[in-house]
């Protein structure tokens, strides 16, 4: 524990928690070291079950009530969970924050927190090790594996912290302040969450506001105008282009290079040089889910970006790849305008192969593109088809522009699904 958490600094305090995810049991946790009377709560009651009993907090499961806020101080929202949806239920006078928030109160060291629509995953790990590579010691973590609580509960600290952050996390974080602050890019995404394009920014962009002149804010040259215009941080600001600065076979795409770039300008205001950073760029193999290239049968790939859950993710996809694609699509479509794939589609496409939801959606937005436009139920099936179709020379390719929670648990699973159907395809073609 750090030794300026203190068993007696939320003694008296009801908190209460939503989610029993991983940031919300680690919130649970930390908030229980910090002498609070806590409180989980899990609308599933199956996930409620699984919860390991004896962490010194209550879990409820079930639909929420005003009782299970009885008392609170401070509620802790896991991401994905609105605001808007508890509201009615909260105590007068709660405070509300997310996980993100919660912990970085007992932080000092320097972060860098990474968001965006897309790449956020990707660019995280990537400083993360162009800093370990260049020896600093680092814990990558936040919006994907390991919340920050658990790292502040830990023993060992590390020199430089490297968070990817969400917008839902972002929402609720008042006073979160990284040492530099990265933003990927932006564009429509989550609209099932957030009401409007200008909250979803707001939320992405209410971290810069919280920073001074001694950090750094690294955002796309794209997007200068806009931000310069609404004077969102007091930061020092630098602005990122795709470049040939730095090449890696495991980054492939323009989006990449992109990512690439970002990741240098956030590693320079820590010390490093051009060089420390090339050589930490040198050998990052893509991530799981990502652009994965999982099977080459009869000359035909087949690659694995079940990540890609929005449109410009599917479009950077398409761009990356130099054969004609067979596009896997489909699942729950969370906006944006699909009209913009059609240029890479006439461009790139040889045929579209829907599964799951959403259908209706993307065939009325494509209806156009002088393509058939095939749908099975399952993922299985429209991997089947694609591959029966598909010639020498050509790419079958997962890109779904959607999340995944029609069919699957999670992008991951949707992942592991379309590689357990290319492998029965490769072995009964074999």
């Amino acid at each position: 524990m750090r030794e300026f958490i203190h068993g007696d600094q939320l003694r008296g305090h009801t908190a209460v928690v939503l989610g029993a995810g991983s940031s919300g049991i680690a919130a649970a946790r930390l908030l229980v070291r910090l002498g609070a009377t806590v409180r989980l709560l899990e609308r599933s009651e199956s996930v409620a079950a699984s919860v390991p009993a004896d962490q010194g907090f209550e879990v409820r499961g079930g639909q929420h009530r005003p009782e299970d806020f009885q008392g609170a101080t401070l509620v802790v929202l896991s991401p994905g969970i609105p605001r808007t949806k508890v509201a009615p239920l909260l105590p007068e006078g709660a405070q509300v924050v997310s996980e993100l928030e919660l912990a970085s109160w007992f932080v000092s060291e320097p972060i860098v927190a990474v968001t965006g629509t897309n790449g956020k995953t990707t660019t995280t790990t990537l400083i993360g090790r162009i800093l370990e590579q260049n020896g600093r010691s680092v814990f990558v973590g936040g919006n994907i594996g390991t919340p920050l609580s658990d790292y502040v509960m830990g023993g060992d600290r590390a020199d430089v912290l490297v968070l990817e952050v969400s917008s839902f996390q972002l929402q609720n974080s008042p006073s979160f302040h990284p040492h530099v602050a990265v933003l990927l890019n932006f564009s429509a995404n989550h609209l099932d969450y957030h009401e409007t394009m200008e909250e979803y920014l707001d939320a992405k962009l209410s971290m810069f506001g919280h920073m001074d002149a001694r950090d750094l804010a690294v955002a796309p040259l794209s997007m200068k105008d806009e931000l310069e215009g609404r004077s969102f941080t007091k930061a020092n600001r630098v602005y990122f282009v795709a470049s040939r600065r730095f090449d890696c076979p495991g980054l492939p795409g323009e989006h990449n290079r992109e990512n690439m770039a970002a990741a240098y300008l956030a590693c320079r205001h820590l010390g490093l040089r051009e060089d420390d950073v090339r050589h930490g760029i040198e050998g990052f193999a893509s991530l799981p889910h990502r652009l994965e290239a999982v099977a080459e049968h009869r000359d035909v790939t087949f690659v694995d970006d079940s990540k890609s859950t929005t449109i410009d993710s599917m479009i950077a996809a398409l761009k990356s790849q130099d054969r004609p694609v067979r596009l896997l699509a489909g699942g729950v479509f969370k906006g944006g305008d699909l009209g913009a794939v059609l240029p890479h589609i006439r461009e790139r496409v040889r045929g579209i192969y829907l599964f799951g939801k959403s259908r209706e959606i993307f065939e009325k937005a494509w209806s156009g593109c002088g393509l058939e436009i095939h749908w099975d139920p399952t993922l299985e099936e429209a991997v089947f088809r694609a591959a029966s179709e598909s010639r020498p020379g050509e790419c079958v390719l997962l890109s779904p522009a959607t999340a995944s929670f029609d069919l699957f648990a999670n992008y991951k699973e949707r992942g592991k699904a379309f590689q357990r159907a290319v492998r029965e395809w490769v072995e009964g073609t074999a």
